[in-house]
């Protein structure tokens, strides 16, 4: 399977309704979920341990595809000796690998070649291949050249979790031990209270406990159920949704002015709300993948649902005098798709903005294909910034459900205009 060919079916999939595709809620994890990670090894091509089977997504493709799929990659413009080493039919064919036989693999010795005229990567590409992974690729042939669909396109698995020796042990528990004896480390002695409630209070709101909280846990005789409710009073905490909010907010280029020329702010503050209450409500990731790429397209979508949907809007947006309009919806748009791949496929698209990719498997048709579906957006490329964001300038929505709602928010501005000019009026 080409997974460039499923790039826009996978996209369908989480705005039409896919459930599941991704983790099943925003919130809490599964317990196993960052465990399910490939096993350690070594830095990207240097091999993995003698006992495991290589794998061709954490052994090989990173020592391809920085020394070989530049020419010998997806991007038929630029590959030479029309050879493929990207695809496993086409580098058998051209004779590369031959499974099981590194001997007469045709790369492998030319990997392994001395001879100038031969040796590859030829010695004015500045690319050098390591022993070690002339070694894991060797191996790799020898175990039978087995590739692997790009890792962003792999449905992931729940693997067995290990025997751990450690009583009492969870899930990830057991993951970190097996990970541990492999390196042959042991763990740290735990830690203690203050240490550990500070730890969690951090990790799951964003701020330290309050002294009171700090001082029960201390002087619990029930370490173990003291630290399950303190699990689940952050968890209830409205500032859980605010910490889990900042790297999403940071992944989705969240800004609360347009990142050109003059920055004029904008009021983008809604979208960042709505993914708060959105971690806060433990909202199903499918919904809220749905409710941000095309919250407005939904059937009776309501204002929340449509706020969502102001993810398309956050790029940078340019009022500077003498831009061409239809130039910058193009930037616009190229933004969306690098930052929609990023996020949700898990792809770098951007370099197929210009030409096929070189590396990964996009073509130039993927990237402006994806650019496609929103290029029916109510929006231009440059905006006369002289008075602001208008009505003229930017469409817009309501954000509030009642009368009452929308009164409250005129006399919010009408307070803060009020300060505003109490501040800077000098004394």
């Amino acid at each position: 399977m080409d997974p460039a060919r499923v790039v826009l079916p996978l996209l369908h999939a989480f705005v039409l309704g896919s459930a599941g595709i991704l983790a099943p809620s925003l919130g809490v994890a599964a317990p196993a979920a960052s465990a399910a990670a490939a096993p350690a090894s070594a830095s990207a091509g240097a091999g993995a341990t003698p006992a495991a089977t290589l794998s061709f997504n954490r052994d090989i493709r990173p020592i391809l595809s920085e020394n070989c799929f530049h020419c010998h990659g997806p991007d038929k413009n630029h590959r030479k000796a029309d050879l493929r080493l990207d695809d496993r039919d086409a580098a058998i064919e051209g004779f590369a690998w031959a499974p099981g036989s590194p001997e007469t693999s045709e790369a492998i010795q030319r990997i392994l070649s001395t001879d100038p005229d031969e040796q590859m990567p030829p010695p004015d590409s500045a690319r050098t291949l390591t022993a070690t992974q002339k070694a894991t690729l060797q191996r790799w042939v020898a175990e039978g050249a087995a590739y692997e669909a790009h890792w962003a396109y792999v449905a992931p698995t729940r693997p067995a979790v290990p025997a751990s020796a450690a009583p009492g042990s969870g899930a990830i528990d057991a993951f970190i031990d097996a990970g541990l004896a492999r390196a042959g480390l042991t763990a740290s002695p735990e830690a203690d209270r203050r240490t550990l409630i500070r730890r969690l209070s951090l990790d799951l709101t964003g701020l330290p406990p309050a002294p009171a909280d700090v001082e029960a846990f201390v002087r619990s005789t029930n370490p173990e159920a003291a630290y399950t409710r303190l699990i689940d009073q952050y968890l209830a905490s409205p500032h859980y949704g605010e910490r889990m909010a900042v790297p999403w907010l940071d992944l989705v280029r969240y800004a609360d002015s347009i990142g050109f020329h003059n920055d004029v702010t904008l009021r983008y503050w809604p979208y960042r709300d709505y993914v708060i209450r959105a971690f806060n409500r433990n909202l199903p990731f499918d919904q809220f993948t749905r409710e941000q790429i095309a919250g407005d397209l939904l059937p009776g979508s309501t204002p929340e649902q449509r706020v969502g949907s102001g993810y398309n809007r956050l790029h940078r947006i340019s009022g500077e005098g003498g831009i061409q309009d239809k130039e910058y919806f193009a930037k616009y748009a190229a933004d969306r798709v690098r930052t929609t791949a990023t996020v949700w496929l898990g792809a770098t698209m951007a370099c197929a903005e210009c030409h096929d990719h070189k590396f990964d498997p996009y073509t130039l048709k993927d990237f402006y294909s994806l650019a496609a579906i929103c290029s029916d957006l109510h929006e231009k490329g440059a905006y006369n910034l002289s008075g602001g964001f208008t009505r003229e300038n930017l469409s817009e929505e309501s954000l509030f459900n009642t009368p009452q709602e929308r009164s409250q928010m005129e006399a919010l501005e009408a307070e803060i205009a009020a300060l505003t000019k109490e501040i800077s009026t000098p004394t």
